[in-house]
């Protein structure tokens, strides 16, 4: 048997997972945790960290295929690597890194931001790559003179893997805007970047930024270097087909089948997005409102909020770590949660303006302050920042046929996929494997660039005929509850405000 690996760098798990290569069902998993570092006001991780995390995720993927089913890990039919979006990892001509490595998580180039999303007439966030790369340059740091590659973690390991500077046009389209005609990085706004950096860099935006490809396009082969690298025992042979790697809103878009125009779906994680895969260009340009790329180059819109399960995280480890009792204690809660009121953020939320933040419960004085409302307050939360972008997709008239949700916090039924159908008022899927997230996605993108032709719709037909799949509609209780808790949310958000300065 030579099963297809799917690898995701989250921003609190390395996770991979071997899936089979007929049936696409998992086989075995290995997950090593990791966190980010705040060092002199950049969220970063080092390199050493990522390395280290992948061979432990691998060892452990080893370990757990094994017992599961007798057979040892030696010989892949395909690989694919993907990561959170975005960040800043620039290298000189001799690969040696030439800044720390900035996460999504940032929000430090507000001014870069400002200024690239007036010059393109095109919404630049701040976690982007270029936005990044051109505070640096507005700032005179010596180090952009001397970038000779500039990637994301996803690109980096890739590149790490199988020695080529390549990547998808998912991942890539969170680096710098894709048109979507062509399916490469934008003419106009490229030619646009280079007149504002003339005279301060060396270099053309295209000259250091990696190459586009599609989903199945040739990213290359796992080599010696590379195998040894995700298995130091030696028993991982080079050779396997490696897909072009994608970032964490692609990957989910392939774990829920939402590629096609009008599909939609929800990842929750350490983050939260609502992507929609769009028919036509939106008619505005929004702050709150990322446009990137399907992996077939499609644009999608998107509204992102840095902060999801942090902070869920954190409090089901003060009250005894068993997410399952304290997700089901929360439906007992009331619809609005009984005045309690949670600020979940630990870093900045672009979306409500706030460039740092600071976790907050609120309560009023008659408030029903129960465990069950304490917990539907978290978890409501998850989803309010986000509810307030996609907002402003429905004032854009956009047409969803189907929304479908991922990620761990939908492990426990019932729970947060309820909440999610009442806070967007509408119908919400989870699939089977929404718990497996973005490494089952990934792996799917490996078994694609495997399949060496397909049609990428017909090949994620075959993958989700079987699939089995929940649907929850909205209540009218618990609708009208969120939107009550949505209204003293945006209200609360002045004291985080006044809290921060």
């Amino acid at each position: 048997m030579e099963p297809i690996i799917g690898i995701e760098f989250g921003s609190t798990r390395i996770k991979a997972v071997a899936i089979d290569a007929a049936t696409f069902s998992p086989l075995a998993q290995g997950a090593h945790e990791w966190e980010n570092t705040l060092k002199d006001g950049v969220w970063t991780y080092t390199l050493a960290e990522a390395e280290a995390g992948l061979q432990d995720a691998f060892a452990k993927l080893k370990a757990d295929y094994a017992a599961k089913t007798g057979g040892r890990l030696t010989k892949l039919r395909a690989l694919g690597v993907s990561g959170m979006m975005h960040g800043y990892l620039p290298f000189d001509k001799e690969g040696r890194q030439l800044a720390d490595f900035r996460t999504w998580r940032n929000t430090i180039t507000e001014r870069a931001a400002k200024e690239l999303t007036e010059a393109f007439a095109f919404n630049i966030p701040q976690r982007w790559s270029i936005a990044h790369l051109y505070e640096e340059i507005l700032n005179h740091a010596e180090t952009v003179k001397r970038i000779d590659y500039l990637t994301t973690l996803a690109g980096y390991i890739h590149w790490r893997l199988s020695g080529r500077k390549v990547m998808g046009v998912g991942e890539a389209s969170g680096m710098f805007p894709v048109d979507p005609e062509t399916c490469d990085y934008d003419q106009r706004m490229v030619e646009t970047f280079d007149r504002l950096c003339a005279g301060e860099v060396p270099w053309k935006m295209r000259d250091i930024f990696p190459k586009i490809l599609l989903a199945g396009g040739d990213a290359g082969t796992l080599t010696e270097a590379g195998a040894r690298l995700l298995d130091p025992t030696g028993e991982l042979e080079a050779g396997c087909v490696l897909a072009p790697p994608e970032g964490d809103v692609q990957t989910g878009m392939m774990a829920t089948n939402a590629i096609a125009p009008r599909s939609a779906n929800i990842s929750a994680g350490t983050s939260v997005f609502a992507v929609v895969v769009l028919e036509k260009a939106l008619k505005g340009v929004y702050p709150e409102i990322d446009v990137i790329a399907s992996p077939l180059g499609k644009m999608a819109a998107m509204s992102h909020a840095n902060t999801c399960t942090s902070d869920i995280n954190a409090w089901v480890k003060l009250l005894g770590g068993d997410f399952g009792k304290l997700f089901r204690e929360s439906l007992n809660g009331e619809p609005d949660c009984g005045g309690v009121t949670v600020i979940p953020f630990l870093g900045g939320e672009p979306v409500v303006k706030l460039s740092e933040g600071c976790p907050m419960v609120i309560r009023t004085p008659d408030a029903d302050f129960t465990l069950a409302n304490f917990m539907r307050a978290h978890i409501y939360s998850a989803f309010a920042v986000m509810r307030l972008g996609l907002d402003i997709l429905a004032e854009e008239g956009l047409t969803i046929d189907h929304i479908t949700g991922h990620g761990g916090i939908f492990k426990e039924p019932g729970v947060a996929q309820q909440y999610l159908a009442d806070a967007i008022d509408a119908a919400v899927t989870c699939m089977e494997t929404a718990g497996e997230g973005g490494p089952w996605g990934m792996a799917l993108l490996a078994a694609y660039a495997a399949e060496k032709g397909t049609d990428l719709d017909a090949f994620l037909k075959s993958v989700f005929i079987h699939a089995k799949q929940t649907t929850l509609q909205p209540d009218p209780k618990g609708a009208a509850g969120f939107a009550a808790y949505l209204a003293r949310f945006t209200r609360a958000l002045q004291a985080e405000k006044a809290l921060l300065g």
